[in-house]
C-alpha cells in the first residue's frame, strides 16, 4: 500500500448547587475568555488562585475545547457562535478589503454567510443578548440586544461611544446606546491604584498619551474593555432577562500577547529583565481578574440558569522567541504561541456534576447551547451535542437547516463598512497583521486544503494566483493542492516560480521535495527538504520527511569537531540573547568564531544579536561574512535587504 505524503499550504451561583434545576430549558450565560489556557488554569487552580474556576470544575462538567487553524479570533469565535466551519460561515481573517476603495477594513457581521445562534434563537421566540462578540458590527436586529465588538474600539476616539459617525450600528436596538454609555470605560479611566495588582510602573507613566505602541496604554485598553463588557453584560442580564447572554472578555489574550514571554521565566537580563520587573505579574493577575468576572455572573444565577465558560484556544506562556532576529520587539508574538486546546466548562441547570468532557470541538458549542435552550440543532451543523455533560438523556431530533430567509440589519446600519484605522492599529500591534498570516480568501483556501478538499483548494488558489501572480507564497500553496490531486507537473512549475519570486520559501522547497519523493527521486527530495530547513530550521514537515528517509537534517551543519563545538556555543549564545543577556551572547560567539572561523552559523547568530543590540553596522558585517562563506544562502541575502530597508527608513540624526 502506497503511503500518502503530506503537502503543506502556506499559509480560540456561589451559593447554589450545580444541576439544582430540573434539567428543562432555562436561561444560559456564555462567557468567552479569549486565550484561556487549560494548562495555565490547572497551575493557578492548584495554587488556589482561581476559586470560581475551581467551583465550576468541582460542581459542573469541564474539558478541553479543540480549536482549528488558523487560530485567529474572528474566525474561531464565529465558528463557536454558528456551529459551522469557516468555509461555511465565511469569516477568514481580522480584515478584509473594501471592494470599492481597496482599503483594508475589519471583518463585519455583513461578511458572515450563515445564521448565528442569536439569529436562530430570535426566530424561535427566545430573547438573546450579545456583548462584545467578534465580528458583530454592524449590530443585527434580534429579539433582544447586541452590543457589538466595536463598542469599546470606538472609545479610542475623542467622542467615545457617542460620536455620530463611529456610533452607527454599534448596538441594536439603537436606543440602547445611551443606556450603556455610562458603563463604557476608557483606557484613561484605569489609574495607578486600579492597575497596581497587575503592573509595577511609576505613576508618571499613566500621564502618557494613548498609543497601541505603548505597552501600558495597550494593557489599560485591554482592562478597560474587559471591565466595560463585564458591566454591560451584568446590567443587561438583570434588566433585559435574555434567555441567552453571550459576553466576550479579551483581557487574557491581549495580556498574553504583550507579556506572556515574561511569565515565570528565570534569568532574564537587560531590557527583558526590566520588562519583567514591570509586567511579570500581568498575565497571572488577568487570569485572577477573569476568575472574578465568572464569580460576578455566578452570583446572579438562579436554579434555572446554566453557565458556560469557554475559550477559543490556549496560549503558551514563558516562551521566548527562538530566533530573536525576527523582530526587535520580542513582545509581538502573533498567533505563533497559540495552543490548539482551549477550555469549556458547564455549570448549573441541566449539567451533570463532576463530569469530564472529552474531545469537544468548537463546532459542538452551538448544538449544545441550542439543546440547553430547548431548540433542536440543525443537521447541517457538523458538531455534536455534548450529552455527557448534560442531565437530559434524550436529545431532540435535528431539523434540516436554519439557513432560510435573511438576517435583518439593525436600524441605521451602514451599507458599506468603513475603514477603522484604530482597530487595524491594534491588530498590527499584536502581530496579527504580519506577512505570515494569510488574509481573507487566502485563509479560506487554506482551510479547504486542511479539510482535505484539495480540488476546491486548488480552484481557490488558482483564482488567488491569477489575482496576485507575483506572490510566491500563494504559488507554493497552489502547488501543494495540485500535487495532492496528482497534478505534479503543474505543481512543479508553480514551485519553480514560487522559489524564483521568494527564494527563502520553506514551504515551496518542502512541497517540491514531497513531489520528488512521490516520484521515487529520494536524492532530489532530500536536497529540497534540507533547503527548507536551511531557511527554517524548525520546520517540522521537512524534519519528519528527512527522518523518514534516514537523512541528516542539513548538509551545511557542523562537520568537524571544531564546528560541532562552535555550534553548541552558538546555541548557548542564542539562549543568552533570548534572555536579553547580549554581552554573554557575544562572548560565546567570539569563542565560537575562534574555534571555527569558517562556520557560517556563527556569523548568522552574531548578526541576530548585533541587530537586537541596535548595532546595525556589526549586523551587516556579520551577514556579509556569512555570505562570503555560503554565497548561495538566500536567507543571508534577504536579511541584508531587510537591514538595508530598516536603515533607509530610520530617521536621520
Amino acid at each position: 500500500m502506497t503511503s500518502r505524503l503530506p503537502f503543506f499550504a502556506a499559509a480560540a451561583c456561589l451559593l447554589l448547587l450545580a444541576a439544582c434545576g430540573d434539567g428543562g430549558p432555562g436561561r444560559v450565560i456564555v462567557i468567552g475568555i479569549d486565550s484561556a489556557d487549560p494548562e495555565v488554569l490547572d497551575t493557578f487552580m492548584a495554587e488556589g488562585k482561581l476559586p470560581h474556576f475551581a467551583k465550576l470544575r468541582r460542581d459542573g462538567a469541564y474539558g478541553r475545547l479543540r480549536s482549528s487553524k488558523p487560530m485567529l479570533s474572528p474566525i474561531l469565535w464565529t465558528t463557536i457562535a454558528t456551529g459551522r466551519a469557516p468555509a461555511d460561515h465565511g469569516i477568514g481573517h481580522f480584515v478584509a478589503v473594501n471592494p470599492k476603495t481597496g482599503e483594508q477594513l475589519p471583518v463585519t457581521s455583513q461578511m458572515r454567510r450563515v445564521r448565528a445562534i442569536w439569529n436562530i434563537l430570535s426566530d424561535a421566540g427566545k430573547r438573546v443578548g450579545v456583548v462584545g462578540w467578534w465580528a458583530t458590527w454592524p449590530a443585527e436586529t434580534v429579539n433582544g440586544f447586541i452590543v457589538s465588538d466595536h463598542t469599546c474600539y470606538h472609545f479610542l476616539f475623542d467622542e467615545g461611544a457617542t460620536g455620530d459617525q463611529q456610533s452607527v450600528g454599534l448596538v441594536s436596538p439603537p436606543a440602547l446606546q445611551a443606556e450603556i454609555a455610562p458603563l463604557v470605560r476608557r483606557p484613561g479611566d484605569v489609574g495607578p491604584a486600579e492597575a497596581a495588582p497587575f503592573v509595577s510602573v511609576p505613576a508618571a507613566d499613566f500621564e502618557r498619551a494613548f498609543t497601541f505602541d505603548d505597552d501600558l496604554s495597550h494593557w489599560r485598553w485591554a482592562l478597560a474593555t474587559a471591565d466595560s463588557y463585564r458591566k454591560i453584560g451584568l446590567h443587561l442580564w438583570e434588566k433585559e432577562q435574555p434567555d441567552l447572554l453571550m459576553v466576550y472578555i479579551e483581557g487574557v489574550d491581549s495580556s498574553s500577547h504583550l507579556f506572556g514571554h515574561l511569565f515565570r521565566v528565570e534569568g532574564l537580563k537587560g531590557e527583558l529583565a526590566a520588562q519583567q520587573a514591570r509586567y511579570g505579574q500581568t498575565v497571572e493577575q488577568m487570569y485572577v481578574y477573569a476568575d472574578r468576572i465568572i464569580g460576578d455572573f455566578m452570583e446572579r444565577m438562579d436554579d434555572r440558569t446554566t453557565l458556560v465558560v469557554l475559550s477559543d484556544h490556549g496560549f503558551e506562556l514563558g516562551a521566548l522567541p527562538e530566533d530573536p532576529s525576527k523582530t526587535r520587539d520580542m513582545r509581538r508574538v502573533s498567533e505563533r504561541y497559540h495552543r490548539m486546546d482551549g477550555i469549556i466548562y458547564l455549570y448549573g441547570n441541566g449539567v451533570r456534576r463532576g463530569r469530564r468532557i472529552d474531545q469537544a470541538t468548537q463546532l459542538d458549542v452551538t448544538p449544545t447551547l441550542l439543546t440547553l435552550l430547548g431548540v433542536p440543532p440543525a443537521a447541517d451543523m457538523p458538531g455534536r451535542v455534548l450529552r455527557e455533560a448534560l442531565n437530559e438523556p434524550e436529545l431532540p431530533a435535528r431539523v434540516a437547516t436554519y439557513e432560510t430567509g435573511s438576517v435583518q440589519p439593525a436600524d441605521g446600519q451602514p451599507g458599506d463598512a468603513t475603514v477603522d484605522p484604530k482597530v487595524l492599529e491594534r491588530l498590527e500591534a499584536l502581530g496579527y497583521l504580519d506577512s505570515e498570516s494569510p488574509q481573507g480568501d487566502r485563509n479560506m483556501a487554506a482551510m479547504l486544503f486542511e479539510g482535505g478538499q484539495f480540488e476546491k483548494a486548488a480552484e481557490a488558489y488558482e483564482a488567488l494566483v491569477a489575482a496576485a501572480p507575483e506572490d510566491g507564497g500563494l504559488r507554493a500553496s497552489l502547488a501543494g493542492a495540485l500535487a495532492s490531486v496528482g497534478r505534479y507537473d503543474e505543481a512543479l512549475g508553480h514551485l519553480g516560480e514560487a522559489i524564483r519570486l521568494q527564494p527563502v520559501n520553506p514551504e515551496a522547497h518542502h512541497n517540491r521535495g514531497a513531489i520528488y519523493e512521490r516520484q521515487k527521486k529520494p536524492a532530489e527530495a532530500i536536497e529540497e527538504y534540507r533547503r527548507a530547513l536551511r531557511y527554517n530550521p524548525g520546520y517540522e514537515p521537512s524534519q519528519r520527511a528527512l527522518a523518514r528517509l534516514g537523512a541528516t537534517p542539513a548538509d551545511d551543519g557542523p562537520k568537524t569537531p571544531a564546528e560541532q563545538l562552535a555550534a553548541k556555543m552558538a546555541e548557548r549564545a542564542s539562549e543568552a540573547a533570548r534572555r536579553g543577556d547580549y554581552a554573554e551572547a557575544m562572548k560565546a560567539l567570539d569563542d565560537a568564531e575562534r574555534m571555527a572561523p569558517r562556520f557560517a552559523r556563527v556569523q548568522q547568530y552574531r548578526a541576530n544579536v548585533a541587530y537586537l543590540m541596535g548595532d546595525y553596522d556589526a549586523a551587516r558585517a556579520a551577514l556579509e561574512k556569512a555570505l562570503e562563506i555560503e554565497p548561495d544562502n538566500h536567507l543571508f541575502r534577504a536579511n541584508l535587504e531587510r537591514l538595508d530597508e530598516k536603515q533607509r527608513a530610520a530617521p536621520a540624526d
